[in-house]
């Protein structure tokens, strides 16, 4: 008799979120046919638009169309946001309209060959787009699965050249209090910064996202233009990124300025590694509320484990 071993990320049909929003083909065709009218905009013209453009219908990569889970509901994603420069509630989609992803210019710099200023729309008209179908694992127990569209961070790392000198990749986000009240406090240490390690970077599942669900980036996702690590846990995915920078030091990340303990550099997906405040042993699938068993690199172990070979009965690589 055969037998078929189910992958690791694979979870049972009663761990279902709901995906009636995500299979209503007309809104999401509506939605590809919108994002092709501002793509063919002049710059100007999709400034004005407020949208930051992506090639229209990108294909879908067959080896991340499937990660065990249906999609998480739209709505519910785009109303449930972590996104501290504007708010410390999830209910920040309305605040978050205040930003302005178009014209939007991200630097490359540090140690690379050249470092360089580009508007995201001519960055993503150099990069190879194509939509990813990602779990995403929030520190604080809960989780949701999203169809992102956007490239390869090891195809950004290409085009920057890095030197050899150059250890690790530091992302910053805008930096703006006027737009975003959040960043008007005093007692966080903005602009928001993330980074990973040159080894990580050019894993294949770091994802710059410049889009989801079949449109261009919800305001409230952080458009234009923003990182996914899907085995880590969410805060390493920065938000509204302005520069990327190689760096040979490790970057002090957002958090981990605020408390080290808690919200170290790592921060992958671990269910035998509890935070200092919680378990992490089981999630929160959103929309159903059902609990289930967290599983170790959030699934992505076969892709990942690999770059942490020798250190994994240690805390330092799980926070």
């Amino acid at each position: 008799m055969r037998y078929h071993r189910r992958p690791d990320w694979y979870l049972p049909e009663t761990a279902a979120t709901p995906e009636a929003v995500y299979l209503d083909r007309r809104r999401l065709m509506g939605g590809l046919i919108g994002a092709g009218v501002i793509a063919a905009l002049p710059r100007g013209a999709r400034a004005q638009a407020g949208q930051a453009p992506f090639a229209p219908t990108p294909a879908r990569n067959p080896a991340y169309a499937d990660p065990g889970r249906p999609v998480t509901d739209e709505a519910l994603n785009v109303s449930y946001n972590n996104f501290y420069e504007f708010g410390g509630s999830k209910d920040i989609a309305e605040a978050a309209e205040a930003l302005q992803p178009a014209p939007w210019a991200l630097t490359i710099d540090g140690m690379v060959e050249k470092p360089i200023t580009i508007d995201v729309a001519d960055l993503i008209a150099r990069m190879p787009v194509e939509e990813r179908v990602y779990r995403h694992r929030c520190v604080e127990a809960w989780s949701m699965t999203v169809p992102w569209i956007g490239f390869p961070l090891s195809a950004l790392v290409a085009l920057a050249a890095p030197l050899s000198g150059a250890k690790y990749v530091r992302f910053e986000t805008f930096l703006d209090p006027e737009i975003a009240p959040g960043q008007a406090s005093g007692w966080y240490p903005w602009p928001y910064v993330e980074g990973l390690s040159i080894e990580e970077a050019v894993n294949e599942l770091p994802f710059m996202v410049v889009g989801a669900y079949g449109k261009v980036l919800h305001k409230s996702f952080g458009a234009p233009l923003r990182v996914h690590v899907p085995w880590k846990y969410g805060f390493k995915s920065g938000k509204s990124i302005s520069r990327i920078s190689f760096v040979e030091e490790q970057p002090l990340s957002f958090w981990e300025q605020l408390q080290a303990s808690e919200y170290g550099f790592w921060a992958n997906v671990n269910p035998d590694v509890a935070h200092p405040r919680w378990s992490q042993a089981s999630e929160r699938v959103l929309a159903t509320n059902e609990r289930i068993p967290t599983v170790i690199y959030n699934g992505y172990g076969a892709q990942v484990a690999g770059l942490y070979a020798g250190r994994e009965d240690g805390r330092t690589i799980w926070f």
